[in-house]
């Protein structure tokens, strides 16, 4: 506890364990995933996917890649905490030598499922680790709150999936992929190394946000290099620490850009959405660009102006020191015909709206959206970002973002993670309590707070130490300590 508060790590992960996790496959899906070592004697999970191209099941896909652009990582676990992230007493023995109250854990393999060309593959797996992360939490349940992965390869699975995560397993959040990447429609053989990406920001996905937002759930976008998922940079670059280093942040910084400019924050206004393991050192850029581009390309944007006629001529004329022959009637071709299409689109005659018009889904300034709860994003405890996001950005900044350990994973940092925030020079305590507990708790919500009450409640007895009962009636003084 950090005064009072819970000390929530809002994005750590588990490492799947594959003598444990595959039990959990339905057993038509559980002979197409296999641990193997690749070519460079690195251990890999060997997945049979369906061929974009024949439709068989005979497209083996190791995760994470291990070559080529976009490439993933090797050796990727972390000395201090693998043996924590595949096994849950060793990560309690982390957690309460370090001040961690609760953990909210993320799957490790899980981020490979949304890139898999097979939905029927994808929603086993997601029900097998759901099931799987259930059953391995819940021993630890107001201390280890495990997240459900959802299979957007199909949205009605995926909405079916997300009321059984939270109604028959108790989750208390869901996570998606950044984007689900497919194959280009103009190269569709060379699937996945050209592939496109369908944005979280298609309407394909709304039944599955209406969902989220009626049952009040927190969504966590996650993402990876390495996993076939549209990286933007990290597909140009074919070394990991460059993939790793643009991924995170290409991924999420696109997912965030789609969901406020095409309007989805606007349709759900209640839905809120996290975006993990990217930093935040990129979140006031990122406000001011949307912000600008609000204002100048969708709020202010005129499509009626064009430079006058005869003032373009003179000007031509005075620039050029020399007279034209014909040019007043060319000013006049070359900004008619842009004025014939501007009367077109608003005589309804035209295709031009969608055309001059971008983004007309966007209501209000993005910076409202930020302001109302709707977006959150995860800092690590080396991460300087916290220093300045509440200068950057004023006191939104100080709502935004939330602490994470990264548990299990090679960059995780574990030692001192706690006394690097709460013990900082520059971070005074109401600003700790909101970076260590409170903006986590906001993030995601009524299920997380109902899930460890019973830890609050504990904590705030032993905090509060014994308290001593009324006197009782038959006139004796004894006093009882309550429980």
């Amino acid at each position: 506890m950090f005064r009072g508060a819970p000390v929530i790590d809002a994005d750590s992960h588990k490492i799947e364990n594959p003598v444990v996790f595959l039990d959990y496959v339905e057993r038509p899906y559980r002979d197409r995933v296999r641990t193997v070592l690749d070519q460079y004697g690195e251990q890999r999970v060997a997945i049979t996917d369906r061929h974009p191209r024949t439709g068989a099941t005979d497209f083996v896909r190791l995760y994470p890649q291990p070559d080529g652009f976009g490439k993933g990582a090797y050796r990727a676990y972390h000395p201090e905490t693998a043996m924590g992230a595949l096994f849950n007493r060793v990560r309690l023995q982390h957690m309460d030598r370090e001040g961690i109250d609760v953990q909210v854990i993320y799957g490790s393999l899980t981020l490979a499922f949304a890139s898999l060309i097979d939905r029927d593959l994808a929603i086993a797996l997601c029900r097998a680790y759901n099931n799987y992360i259930h059953d391995d939490c819940e021993p630890y349940r107001t201390r280890l709150a495990p997240v459900g992965v959802l299979p957007l390869q199909d949205v009605d699975e995926a909405v079916r999936e997300l009321q059984r995560c939270v109604t028959d397993l108790h989750l208390p959040a869901v996570s998606i992929s950044p984007n689900l990447p497919l194959p280009h429609p103009d190269a569709p053989d060379a699937f996945p190394n050209v592939r496109v990406p369908r944005h979280l920001s298609d309407c394909s996905f709304f039944p599955l946000y209406e969902a989220a937002q009626q049952l009040d759930v927190a969504v966590g976008i996650h993402g990876s290099p390495g996993v076939y998922l549209c990286g933007g940079a990290s597909d140009q670059v074919d070394t990991f620490a460059l993939a790793h280093l643009f991924g995170h942040r290409n991924q999420q910084q696109m997912a965030l850009a789609k969901l406020v400019m095409d309007g989805v924050l606007e349709r759900f206004p209640s839905l809120r959405f996290g975006f993990l393991e990217a930093g935040c050192g990129w979140l006031p850029d990122l406000m001011h660009a949307l912000h600008e581009h609000w204002e100048k390309r969708v709020r202010d944007f005129r499509t009626d102006y064009q430079p006058p006629i005869g003032q373009f001529a003179m000007e031509v004329l005075r620039d050029r020191n020399t007279a034209r022959v014909g040019l007043l009637r060319k000013a006049r071709n070359m900004f008619g015909m842009a004025r014939n299409r501007a009367g077109l689109r608003r005589n309804g005659t035209g295709d031009h709206d969608d055309f001059l018009f971008e983004h007309r889904d966007l209501k209000r300034n993005p910076e409202e959206y930020f302001a109302r709860g709707q977006v959150f994003a995860t800092f690590e405890p080396d991460d300087p970002a916290p220093l300045y996001m509440r200068h950057a950005v004023g006191p939104v900044g100080e709502r935004l973002i939330g602490w994470s350990v990264d548990y299990g994973h090679w960059d995780g940092v574990l030692t001192n993670c706690v006394k690097r925030i709460s013990e900082h020079p520059q971070i005074d305590f109401e600003y700790a309590k909101r970076l260590l507990s409170s903006n986590t708790l906001h993030f995601y919500g009524p299920r997380l707070k109902q899930r460890i009450e019973p830890l609050l409640r504990s904590q705030r007895l032993l905090l509060e130490g014994p308290k001593t009962a009324p006197a009782r009636t038959n006139g004796e003084a004894e006093h009882v300590r309550t429980a």
